[in-house]
Formats: structure tokens, C-alpha cells, sequence
């Protein structure tokens, strides 16, 4: 299993908290590359609902990774 930012983003819309079977669903649904849906099958099924992406992929940079200052635009 392997994420990047653009196949992390796929499921930046997803109906948060959710099962693995919800977002293998929203990601067909949504028309995610396959990538995003043999990285969510190849997740651990424990039955625990995800709050967000970082439960998938810990290291998910948040927008304070990017030094964007809004301010100056």
C-alpha cells in the first residue's frame, strides 16, 4: 500500500467518520483512480470508523506543512 498527495485527495470529500466500506463505496462512487481503492482494501478491516485520512495515512501533510502564508495574497 502506497499514498500520495494526489490519491490521498481523492478522499479529502469523503463522508467523514467512516467504515472502510464507506470509502471503498464514496471512492467508486467518486471515481478515484484504482490505486485509492487497492490501497483501501488493503487496509486492516477491524471494524473501527475512521475519523479522517490521517487514520489511513498518518503522515497526510496538513496545511500548516506547507508554509502558505494566506495573508499575503
Amino acid at each position: 500500500m502506497y499514498w500520495t498527495l494526489e490519491l490521498a485527495s481523492k478522499l479529502e470529500d469523503a463522508p467523514w467518520p467512516a467504515t472502510k466500506e464507506e470509502l471503498i463505496d464514496y471512492a467508486i462512487r467518486s471515481g478515484a483512480p484504482l490505486e485509492v481503492i487497492e490501497n483501501l482494501n488493503e487496509i486492516e478491516d477491524d471494524g473501527e470508523i475512521c475519523e479522517s485520512i490521517e487514520d489511513i495515512w498518518p503522515d497526510y501533510p496538513s496545511k500548516e506543512d506547507f508554509f502558505f502564508n494566506e495573508d499575503e495574497y
